[in-house]
């Protein structure tokens, strides 16, 4: 059995931790600030508010959800081509036109799905124009998944440009991010939560030809009731990701927002020349991704009757030094300027358990002792009970900025992307309805929270001190030929050849599988192994396996 030293199985023998203190320049300690500093301009309440793109898709009526509607389990979920199809009808304006099909001509599984998708098939078979003329044999294949690359070829289509007309297959990515459209380009094999991000993104586009925009032309056909039309054009909030700041908010144009240490909830210090030097960024109704809390974000009004915007009670502000997406010239300004930061991971802490890894909502994260390292043992109902978490924003300032290497990603077979802690898949629990709830602690004696500090404590001096260390890979080379490592060690392989590459031991187990194996890596993937066993392990890719070799001494 694999022993992980960082999971929490007995709840009674787990020490309770003093959480550090965060450094004065991040978002949590800035929010430990009290009404101690000068109110200079004083704040009061102020309507606000905030919803995610899917709650959104879900008002409009793009996104509908299953039989309970649009379930944090049915965000959970991959997309299948029978669910594009239907989405792209529906944005079409012709959904009703295929659900009311009574053609006798069919797609050869067509019997894969229920009665009434059955007619939306046979009217993709009868209107080969749309484009949905099946994968070949006569098969539609309704139960395959969607890629970003083919669902932005879905929006494309419903903006009315057709593929080797106005861009060819490869570059529909470049093609929908030239129309604004790139908001879920680099996940792979798509979930319906990424389709709500990508379809709410679509509508402000204008369609081909015309000066209307997807959303006017839907609410022209009925499709979007009037009503609600004003949801898709909510203000939005995005995520960036910089090497050495870490992840912090922007603005829907990328403009970077700030926060000033002498403000404190609902009260703002920055007037006259200063808020000139850093203007106030405010907004009726947002629209934020969903990794971040809508209860999070509120509104007041300035003592000079302007409203401000509020992040967990802060004010926020633009830097008027910043004059394009991407620009951070505010942050550290005086000392006192600083990015709202923002980790897809924290720490929560819970009597009883102790310290476990969260998202960034509170929501706790969990591993399964069936996996192994870089690879996935929970599919189908497994996978429905324990959602698989993914996140772009790893931590890189703050309380697991010590542990930054220890997280990667794994891309599963499905093809979509999981976030993995020491090479563990990481995964929600379905029972979980809120911050604070670990009711996946040891089920089956199999699910556990995962304590990110315990392996970062001292070990007894009988036994060298486990560390993390990293190999790159480029040119066709492991950056190095021969590393010694202390027992209990990770080892991050991250690739940076345009090339796929892997790492595999020449050493092999009882049944003749090697000792390890990484997947294949795609440039800017990492896997990560832990060698437990003293000895010297010599390893290969196995691509290129004559040109590429190295060792690994474990002490």
């Amino acid at each position: 059995m694999i022993n992980y030293p960082w999971i929490t199985r007995e709840v009674g023998n787990v020490m309770m931790k003093k959480k550090p203190q965060a450094a004065v320049w991040m978002l949590a300690g800035s929010l430990l600030l009290s009404s101690a500093f000068p109110a200079w301009a004083a704040g009061v309440p102020a309507a606000s508010t905030a919803r995610t793109d899917a709650q959104i898709a879900e008002e409009l009526g793009i996104l509908q959800g299953d039989g309970s509607g649009v379930t944090d389990s049915y965000l959970s979920k991959t997309t299948t081509r029978l669910q594009a199809a239907i989405l792209f009808l529906r944005l079409k304006g012709l959904e009703s036109a295929a659900s009311g099909y009574k053609g006798s001509d069919n797609f050869s599984d067509a019997g894969q799905v229920s009665e009434a998708n059955k007619a939306v098939l046979s009217y993709l078979k009868a209107n080969p124009q749309l484009g949905w003329t099946g994968t070949g044999s006569g098969k539609f294949e309704p139960g395959e998944h969607i890629t970003a690359q083919q669902y932005y070829k879905v929006l494309l289509e419903a903006l009315g440009y057709k593929q080797d007309n106005d861009y060819t297959y490869d570059n529909t990515l470049s093609f929908a991010e030239s129309m604004g459209l790139s908001r879920v380009a680099k996940l792979g094999t798509l979930r319906n939560g990424n389709i709500a991000t990508a379809t709410v993104e679509a509508l402000p586009v204008k369609v081909k030809g015309g000066e209307q925009s997807l959303l006017a032309v839907l609410v022209s056909q009925k499709v979007v009731d009037a009503a609600k039309a004003s949801l898709a054009s909510y203000t939005s909030i995005g995520i960036a990701d910089h090497a050495q700041i870490g992840s912090y908010l922007v603005d829907g144009t990328g403009r970077t927002l700030y926060m000033f240490m002498k403000d404190s909830p609902g009260t703002s210090a920055c007037k006259d020349q200063c808020a000139v030097n850093w203007p106030v960024f405010y907004a009726d109704n947002l629209r934020i991704p969903a990794q971040l809390n809508a209860a999070d974000f509120g509104a007041m009004t300035r003592e000079d009757g302007a409203k401000q915007t509020t992040y967990k009670g802060m004010p926020m502000y633009y830097y008027i030094k910043d004059t394009k997406p991407g620009d951070t010239n505010g942050q550290g300004v005086n000392q006192l300027w600083m990015v709202f930061n923002h980790s897809g991971i924290t720490v929560a802490e819970k009597e009883g358990i102790g310290s476990y890894l969260a998202d960034a909502k509170g929501m706790a994260l969990y591993m399964f002792t069936k996996d192994s390292p870089d690879k996935s043992a929970c599919k189908g109902n497994c996978e429905s009970a324990w959602p698989i978490f993914h996140t772009e924003h790893l931590p890189v300032t703050g309380e697991l900025s010590t542990s930054a290497n220890h997280f990667g990603t794994i891309t599963r077979e499905d093809g979509t992307k999981q976030t993995t802690f020491k090479g563990m898949p990481l995964y929600y629990y379905v029972k979980d309805q809120q911050a604070g709830d670990v009711w996946g602690q040891d089920v089956n004696h199999a699910w556990y929270v995962i304590d990110p500090k315990a392996s970062e404590e001292t070990p007894s001096n009988s036994q060298p001190q486990a560390n993390a260390y990293s190999i790159e890979i480029s040119h066709f080379a492991f950056s190095q030929t021969e590393l010694t490592v202390e027992a209990g060690s990770t080892i991050t392989f991250t690739n940076q050849d345009d090339v796929m590459h892997n790492a595999v031991s020449d050493a092999l187990n009882a049944d003749g599988s090697p000792v390890f194996e990484t997947k294949l890596l795609g440039k800017g993937e990492s896997a990560s192994i832990t060698l437990t066993q003293p000895g010297e392990y010599t390893y290969y890719c196995r691509p290129h396996q004559s040109r590429m070799k190295a060792k690994i001494i474990v002490k």
